[in-house]
């Protein structure tokens, strides 16, 4: 069984993730936990625990979010109908969302986090809002974004660029394998070397890479002397991709993709669900 949590404000991005991910895992047998949390805009411990009208507000902001979650629970039934092998389960949190994902993640066992998302700004050129970016930071799980108006597709390309400096087996990359095994998958490598040849601990990590796709089919790109989003989007000329999955190596390639002003450039040109593989632990 798989257990997919689905972090929603109601909103119709989010709402946009739950068909993505329903769709996604629709022939497995899933538990779906649709997570909302909520906070007053100005929240203090004191003012909650001491105020009437503070505990009125609290109490008015809970029954909105059980509303919301009644109605994303008919909404299911509306849109997919009867799939004895979904379970679904609400859970309404007075908590903020990257504390109130990591207490559910404490205590749940979780295959992977599917969320909506779309630039904070609203302008196009950026992907990620300040919500996704920090949950990709801090929460210790696999993490699918799905883009404001991605409209599910089956993952038959899969692209996966990487720099070849990381241990794969130290990273959750069960859950990408999953998918790929399960769809047929054609799971395309991507390394740009920048002109160098690679080191022996590269070619190891390469070899270790292969292994760990054996069971779907598996091919290797190189690309020199450019940037990698221009190899991402070069790539996507090539071949219809349908998810972009990539590793959450903070110390070099991760963080200077998606920390640095790059991040406009992949905005301009990325609309794919974005599987963000943290490390084990």
């Amino acid at each position: 069984m798989k257990h997919i949590l689905l972090p929603t404000d109601f909103s119709d991005n989010s709402w946009n993730a739950i068909t993505y991910a329903i769709s996604l895992f629709k022939e497995e047998v899933c538990t779906f936990y649709f997570l909302n949390t909520y906070t007053p805009v100005v929240y203090r411990v004191d003012s909650i625990m001491g105020s009437t009208s503070q505990l009125g507000l609290a109490d008015a902001l809970r029954q909105t979010s059980l509303n919301g979650l009644n109605q994303i629970n008919d909404k299911l039934s509306e849109t997919f109908g009867a799939n004895p092998k979904h379970a679904y389960k609400m859970l309404s949190r007075f908590n903020y969302l990257v504390s109130g994902i990591k207490e559910f993640l404490s205590k749940n066992e979780t295959d992977l986090v599917v969320m909506g998302t779309q630039g904070a700004t609203g302008a196009k050129e950026v992907l990620f809002g300040s919500n996704t970016v920090q949950v990709f930071n801090d929460i210790k799980c696999p993490v699918m974004a799905i883009p404001e108006g991605c409209e599910y597709e089956k993952p038959l390309e899969i692209l996966f660029p990487t720099d070849l400096q990381v241990d794969f087996n130290s990273f959750q990359l069960d859950i990408l394998k999953h998918i790929a095994s399960t769809n047929q998958s054609k799971v395309h490598g991507l390394h740009v070397s920048m002109g160098a040849e690679l080191t022996r601990q590269q070619k190891e990590n390469k070899a270790e890479l292969e292994t760990q796709f054996s069971d779907t089919t598996f091919v290797f790109h190189h690309y020199k002397s450019m940037l990698v989003t221009a190899a991402i989007d070069k790539f996507q000329t090539s071949a219809k991709l349908n998810v972009l999955a990539m590793i959450n190596n903070k110390r070099s390639f991760f963080e200077n993709i998606f920390f640095k002003s790059t991040i406009n450039q992949l905005g301009f040109h990325i609309h794919l669900p974005f599987l963000v593989i943290p490390a084990k632990g």
